[in-house]
């Protein structure tokens, strides 16, 4: 018996092993492998199984020990695995590795056992008798609590736990080591819910989804309950025995939705996503694989849960640009998704009130169902959104229209969400008299300044340094700050506001585990009047009493050099816009704008997503860009930047010698827009195709006849969604 293996480095083919036949009974496919490789061991992936005879000219090495007889990946996983490997053109490697968390395959990780304490059947009279009093008392109290971990019997009753293991000695307890699940929820407590009653476009809705062949593209509008039918569908699931995976786009939802689904589902539910530590992560995992849990909610790595017999796949907020990995393998979870369903015959669900143009035109092409949710759940309305135009620069941060509606909020004890998308304080740092920039020396960007440390970060390296007493060209003292950053706002609005309790909600406030759900938490018990946050602050948030949005530069995003500015614009506005009026109270919003004719800013203020569809598609359509062609991206970057750029160039004609009579667009080498990142100089090569494997075959063929020096690194996206 042979069996193929994918080792763990990115070496893009897998390796023959002979099996001994003391292992070739305990033999699966999906299993993790021991085996030689060179003058080490390794680890890899049983890929494959062969009984016949190996015909090869080299005597094989043999696999030295299985390290887990219950497979990883199931055959529906593996296939899914080389399909995604396939079309990124990314190595099959990678791709495994990105389907298990890094915690599950580290060496030294195991599962975490704690002493326990529970009454002995074997205990009598006479043993109790001979207790002392105190002992006597303890011993009441653990069969009153049937038992429990030892450490915390022993704080919980002021003893210590040598004190619990002498009732070991008188034959009273048992005290033994045994499994403790790392919880990424304890200490967090859910009330436990009922399916409330839907009305008549959501029970429509759960029915089209029930009885649907193909992917659902719930196009619901903000408040139009979305989640109480993604609720009622996973139960509907679940009793006939089957599993449910729900995505969402980021981890600052997760805990929120979390709550809710732990709510409904107790302890079938787990959680899975990058900001678990290591054990949690572990103990998830595994408890996913072992089929204790039967819903796991968590980002894109979510898509792979090691979920058997699966129902049910819900990617919220489908449209979000957090489901594209951007590292190796770049994937983008939500096509993930639907391919996983199809593999594994399970439902397909994309929740979104501005979903992606790439699902819209699937639905045009009947690959999907449209189901529409086309008025709010419950009381709440849909607000009434104004726009003010503030390119006369005169308003200063906060419009006359804006402060008087945030007054007015303060004085009903209504709440408000601010969005202003950009950390900082300001955007860049100038010098007065030489008019310099202070810029990242690493980077083609300049330096924001955050004025809670008071230092200078880049936020493409990570870089800071204090701010300079002196410009480093002319050695003046004198610095302009230029451009608003959140930092800026949140100090602008307590001058505006004093007696108003502010919250601040971007990646600088949720460093700690659980910041995102103690901010949130606390707006939602009243304790703060406004919340004023980062694009964190625009999706997936339900506060009854917020009856005011405001937006300070709506078009802030419009100005990106990318032909997906617009649709981002029109999500992002119309997502936070839908946070006001979601109860009784009705709602507003008001967009801060230089441009208030740009079509994705005054679309956005009608709540008017298939007329700018159209017209986005249009141009689309013209101009050859998704969702009509598959667009990739060639990036190179080296320190080197002569060598960089000559590269980029040789790469572009020897495509274009490769387009020659296919239906396939190359264009020029170009420098990227961040021309440096991390001392790297970067140049990219836009590719774009009706069929996606002439790109992907496009980078292969580029590779075998140019491989790259080691001073360059070059990289494959797949239907790219950063142009940067």
């Amino acid at each position: 018996m042979t069996v193929k293996v994918a080792i763990d480095l990115a070496l893009d083919r897998l390796f023959d092993y002979s099996v001994s036949p003391e292992l070739q009974k305990k033999l699966s496919i999906g299993q993790l492998l021991l085996i030689p490789f060179g003058h080490r061991n390794a680890r890899g992936f049983a890929m494959a199984i062969s009984n016949e005879p190996y015909k090869g000219d080299v005597k094989l090495k043999q696999v030295i020990e299985i390290i887990d007889e219950k497979p990883f990946f199931s055959p529906e996983l593996l296939k899914l695995v080389k399909l995604i490997s396939a079309y990124t053109a990314a190595p099959l490697e990678s791709v495994l590795k990105a389907a298990v968390p890094a915690a599950v395959l580290k060496k030294n990780m195991r599962p975490k056992e704690l002493l326990y304490v529970e009454c002995d059947e074997k205990a009598n009279s006479a043993d109790y008798e001979k207790l002392t009093k105190r002992q006597k008392w303890l011993y009441e109290q653990i069969v009153r609590l049937d038992g429990g971990w030892l450490n915390k019997l022993a704080e919980e009753l002021e003893t210590s736990p040598q004190t619990i293991k002498a009732l070991q000695k008188a034959k009273l307890v048992k005290v033994y080591a045994r499994q403790f699940r790392r919880d990424p929820m304890a200490g967090r407590k859910f009330l436990p819910t009922k399916p409330l009653q839907l009305n008549d476009v959501q029970s429509s809705a759960l029915e089209s989804i029930n009885s649907s062949t193909l992917p659902v593209l719930l196009f619901g509008v903000t408040g139009s309950g979305k989640t109480e039918v993604y609720l009622q569908a996973i139960a509907a699931e679940l009793e006939k025995g089957r599993t449910a995976i729900v995505m969402v786009p980021e981890i600052s939802l997760t805990p929120q939705t979390m709550r809710r689904f732990a709510q409904r589902f107790g302890d079938k539910v787990a959680l899975l996503h990058s900001a678990l530590s290591d054990g949690e992560r572990y103990d998830e995992w595994h408890r996913i694989r072992n089929g204790e849990a039967k819903v796991v909610v968590g980002p894109r790595s979510a898509v792979f849960a090691p979920l058997s017999n699966l129902g049910l796949i819900v990617v919220d907020e489908e449209h979000e640009s957090s489901y594209k990995q951007e590292e190796m393998p770049r994937y983008n979870a939500r096509d993930v998704a639907v391919l996983r369903g199809s593999i594994e015959g399970a439902k397909v669900v994309l929740g979104s009130a501005t979903p992606s143009l790439e699902s819209w035109v699937n639905v045009e092409n009947g690959k999907y169902n449209l189901v529409r949710m086309s008025k709010r759940a419950g009381a709440g309305t849909t607000p009434a959104v104004g726009l003010v135009d503030i390119s006369s620069g005169e308003s200063g941060i906060f419009s006359k229209q804006l402060l008087d509606a945030i007054s007015d909020r303060l004085d009903r004890h209504e709440q408000t969400i601010l969005l202003i998308n950009r950390r900082g304080y300001s955007k860049s740092m100038m010098c007065s008299s030489c008019g310099v920039t202070l810029e990242c020396p690493s980077c083609s960007v300049p330096y924001t300044y955050h004025k809670v440390d008071s230092c200078l970060r880049c936020h493409i390296c990570g870089k800071w340094c204090l701010v300079p007493q002196k410009c480093p060209e002319c050695g003046a003292n004198d610095f302009d700050m230029k451009g608003l950053g959140i930092q800026k706002a949140e100090a602008a609005l307590k001058k505006c506001f004093p007696r108003a309790n502010i919250l601040r909600m971007d990646s600088d406030s949720v460093s700690r585990k659980f910041s995102h759900d103690d901010i949130l938490g606390a707006f939602a018990r009243g304790e703060a009047d406004i919340l004023i946050g980062t694009q964190m602050v625009a999706k997936g948030l339900d506060f009854p009493n917020v009856t005011l949005v405001g937006v300070l530069n709506a078009d802030a995003s419009l100005n990106q050099p990318d032909f997906r500015a617009a649709e981002r614009t029109f999500q992002l506005l119309s997502q936070v816009a839908g946070r006001a009026g979601r109860a009784e109270l009705s709602g507003e919003a008001i967009f801060q704008t230089r441009d208030p004719n740009a079509r994705a800013i005054r679309l956005a203020a009608k709540a008017d997503y298939e007329g700018f569809a159209s017209e986005e598609l249009a141009e689309r359509r013209e101009w050859g860009f998704p969702p009509y062609y598959h667009l990739s991206v060639i990036s190179l970057s080296s320190k080197d930047i002569k060598l960089v750029a000559a590269w980029a160039e040789m790469y572009a004609k020897s495509l274009e010698s490769f387009a020659k009579g296919k239906d396939m667009m190359v264009g020029e080498a170009t420098p990227s827009i961040l021309e440096k990142a991390d001392g790297n100089y970067r140049w990219q090569i836009v590719l774009r195709a009706k069929r996606p494997a002439l790109l992907s075959s496009s980078w292969k063929w580029l590779k075998s006849i140019r491989p790259n020096p080691s001073q360059l690194r070059v990289t494959f996206d797949m239907d790219a969604h950063n142009m940067m």
